[in-house]
């Protein structure tokens, strides 16, 4: 009989049960990453090394941080995302002047976006770390604020607009409301602060970190083109080009400069190669393929949810959440190849949603404010329902491999923060934040910066074994330079669309 190898069996026991966010004292920690070099470099002379030698001498331990959690729950989601919406209407209710007028002069416009700052995201970045137990009791207190400042500062009528266009401000509130919180929590996740319910989910659940893609998807559907039934004048090949190809260059970018700095990267979000902007690329190119008119795409987006579903409920997704991997590109990225059908299916959905609530026979006639509030709250109410009936007799929420159930539920949490946005409208008005649209006017470039901020902390420090006030200063540095670059761009009139 063969001895077993004891450090081997200290490599896979550690990395399987450990879990840095219930270590105390940092002490035992470090001792814990000194033990995992020495094993490392013991198999690496003995031929039977388990990891490969790493540029990143704690990417293993940052991949386990993030790897087989649990999420919490739908509530504590929407509560979380509620907390951002209120702020945000909030600092629309201390607004005095219009973005047009903040812009005039740089100083008016970077005391404007001070204010925007102060008011919302440094609040939004607390409620997800140090006062994440407080969360439910933040949202009362928001609640309670926006009552009573609405009801003392509300005299007179707010102008009561009409028309296809009543409803861009509140689109561009929910869309900026949605990039904050992902911009936030990509670096906040890496940090012990940032509680680990609120981080991607292993295989099912639901988490705030969750919603990120499927948010972005459906953001990109609300506004599209085609949700604005505009017909393009290109070929459906030189559309998908022209789309996608910013979007390859980027998703190979990120893998590139993945695998040169051996940042680390959790194979079971997308694969071993697959990333978001390759997802991103993937549904543009399925939607110019096959394009829809508005009208009818919800259908073709059923159906093909559905049909995945039920391919999943019959043995794909034990493939898919199973950690066995092949050596073709389609086992080692299986995850991220098989949940474009998801995606696809919520963008073709996404589309007819807003094509039904905003822009249906909008050269026509005008639909009113009302009519629109009632359409999101009906929709609202039955995406939540179809959620909760599909979570728990099909098959449970699973961001990993976008089943039926995630799609409804990001469908319903995002309709959920827009009615919200529209049903305030007659309090705040139709006022545009600063901050808020120089992120809505370069929302993927955001995300970009966000990212490259990211990568550049965490190169630069080792985030799991940093104090809570080193992880607020850090995270505050981190928002604050975010917004200024996105303000600069904004300012300089610089606006980048990629999709």
């Amino acid at each position: 009989m063969v001895k077993p190898n004891p450090f081997i069996i200290v490599e896979s026991t550690r990395f399987s049960a450990f879990d840095p966010s219930k270590v105390k004292n940092i002490v035992w920690l470090k001792a814990l990453i000194s033990c995992n070099k020495f094993t490392t470099a013991f198999s690496n002379s003995s031929s039977m090394d388990s990891f490969p030698r790493s540029l990143n001498p704690n990417k293993h331990l940052r991949e386990q941080f993030v790897s087989n959690l649990p999420g919490s729950s739908m509530l504590e989601v929407s509560a979380l995302l509620n907390n951002v919406a209120l702020l945000m209407l909030l600092r629309h209710t201390f607004c005095s002047q219009t973005v047009n007028d903040a812009c005039r002069s740089l100083k008016s416009y970077l005391a404007s976006v001070a204010l925007d700052y102060v008011f919302l995201v440094l609040p939004t970045l607390l409620i997800f770390t140090v006062l994440a137990e407080w969360v439910y009791i933040c949202l009362i207190g928001l609640l309670l604020l926006l009552v009573f400042f609405t009801a003392v500062k509300r005299t007179y009528s707010l102008p009561y607009m009409e028309g296809p266009n009543a409803s861009r401000a509140s689109i561009s509130s929910y869309r900026v409301v949605m990039m904050f919180i992902t911009c936030l929590c990509i670096l906040a996740v890496d940090f012990r602060i940032y509680p680990r319910e609120y981080a991607k989910t292993e295989t099912y659940g639901a988490s705030l970190m969750d919603l990120g893609v499927g948010s972005f998807v459906l953001m990109n559907a609300v506004t599209s083109r085609q949700a604005r039934n505009i017909k393009s004048s290109m070929s459906w090949w030189k559309a998908a080009f022209k789309s996608t190809t910013p979007l390859l260059l980027l998703g190979f970018a990120r893998l590139a400069s993945t695998l040169s700095l051996d940042y680390q990267v959790h194979v079971g979000e997308y694969g071993v190669n697959w990333n978001f902007f390759f997802t991103l690329a993937g549904v543009s190119i399925l939607t110019s393929i096959l394009n829809v008119p508005a009208e009818y795409s919800g259908i073709l987006g059923s159906v093909i949810l559905v049909g995945y579903q039920s391919w999943l409920t019959n043995g794909l997704n034990v493939y898919l959440l199973s950690n066995e991997r092949g050596t073709d590109v389609i086992s080692r990225n299986k995850e991220g190849i098989f949940s474009l059908f998801g995606y696809w299916g919520m963008y073709l959905v996404g589309v007819q949603v807003s094509y039904y609530l905003f822009f249906e026979n909008h050269t026509t006639k005008q639909r009113s404010k009302h009519e629109t509030r009632i359409r999101i709250c009906l929709l609202t109410i039955m995406f939540w329902i179809l959620t909760l009936l599909i979570d728990r007799y099909v098959e449970r929420i699973s961001r990993r491999i976008c089943n039926l159930a995630y799609v409804t539920w990001v469908v319903a949490q995002n309709l959920q923060l827009l009615a919200l946005r529209l049903l305030a409208d007659n309090i705040i008005g139709h006022k545009t934040l600063c901050l808020e649209r120089a992120f809505d006017r370069n929302l993927l470039a955001s995300f970009l910066v966000a990212n490259l901020l990211t990568g550049l902390v965490n190169l630069s420090v080792d985030t799991i074994f940093v104090s809570p006030l080193s992880a607020v200063l850090i995270l505050v540095s981190y928002s604050l330079a975010l917004c200024v670059v996105m303000v600069l761009i904004d300012f300089s009139g610089v606006k980048y669309k990629f999709w």
